[in-house]
């Protein structure tokens, strides 16, 4: 919420007052952002880490998104291009995980995942040498939407720094509408890394009213990154689940829907997080 209007050096100094003492650095115009090369060269490397030393924050990951899976063969390189960049910018940083999208095309997804596979084939060395560990998620408009499938495509790479990341808030485009959030975090235990906490209403809801859409039919892809309690996610169960698997991983908390209201969004947030994982 932090990413439009407040410099860098800003943000590390608010998180670090609403009380956390992780970041996850998302895309953002001043480091690196969505299908670009990063920008960031060394003096702001620099700045970066002595910005986190006087506030007491270190990153806990780097989020960038790319279209690796691009049918676009073109595209696709470019995007392999600018995730080396950014397991430099990890590398030096002394950030060991990079989370991040499938991305592609789901309206040609058999193709993107071919391209999927190719971009992995170049790059997993390349994270496997660095020993930075790389966590995905099935993000709505993939051309994975599915947390099953995700698993499957995760698991496949037979490697051990490939996990999984899940998103409360895409928990209804996760099995088509259902949000059944204990089966989705059960069918990825063995590799579930990265939780992503924030509310959303059902898509699939209504019999498929829940939103108006003008033209009817249009190919959209709509949820909300809400406070939980806020939208139609069974966090009740998300919680308890994650309790029964024991998960040990990063959970993050993923809410953007209120940056002219941080503080009061976080407060709850924040509240929900702690007191639904047994946090003291």
């Amino acid at each position: 919420m932090f990413r439009d209007n407040t410099p860098l050096h800003e943000t590390i100094d608010k998180v670090a007052q609403l009380g956390y003492k992780y970041l996850e650095l998302a895309p953002r115009q001043d480091f690196f952002w969505f299908y670009q090369y990063p920008k960031a060269n060394s003096a702001m490397i620099a700045d970066v880490r002595k910005w986190c030393m006087d506030a007491g924050v270190q990153i806990s990951s780097l989020v960038p998104v790319q279209q690796w899976s691009s049918p676009n063969e073109q595209e696709r390189q470019a995007a392999v291009r600018n995730m080396k960049r950014t397991i430099w910018l990890a590398s030096e940083l002394g950030v060991d995980i990079i989370n991040t999208e499938f991305s592609g095309d789901k309206y040609n997804s058999v193709t993107s995942e071919g391209q999927w596979y190719k971009s992995m084939e170049e790059l997993l060395p390349i994270f496997e040498k660095e020993g930075i560990r790389l966590e995905i998620q099935a993000h709505p408009n993939d051309f994975v939407e599915s947390s099953y499938a995700a698993a499957q495509l995760i698991r496949s790479l037979n490697s051990d720094n490939v996990g999984q990341v899940l998103c409360s808030a895409h928990a209804f485009y996760s099995d088509a509408g259902k949000g059944d959030v204990r089966q989705e975090i059960l069918d990825s235990k063995d590799i579930l890394s990265h939780i992503l906490i924030a509310d959303t209403f059902n898509f699939a809801g209504s019999y498929g009213l829940r939103y108006t859409i003008n033209p009817p039919g249009a190919p959209v892809t709509i949820h909300q990154h809400l406070n939980p309690g806020e939208g139609e996610v069974d966090m009740d169960t998300f919680y308890a689940t994650l309790r029964e698997i024991n998960f040990d991983g990063i959970v993050t908390n993923n809410v953007f829907m209120w940056p002219d209201r941080i503080e009061w969004s976080n407060e709850k947030t924040l509240k929900s997080i702690k007191e639904g994982l047994h946090i003291n």
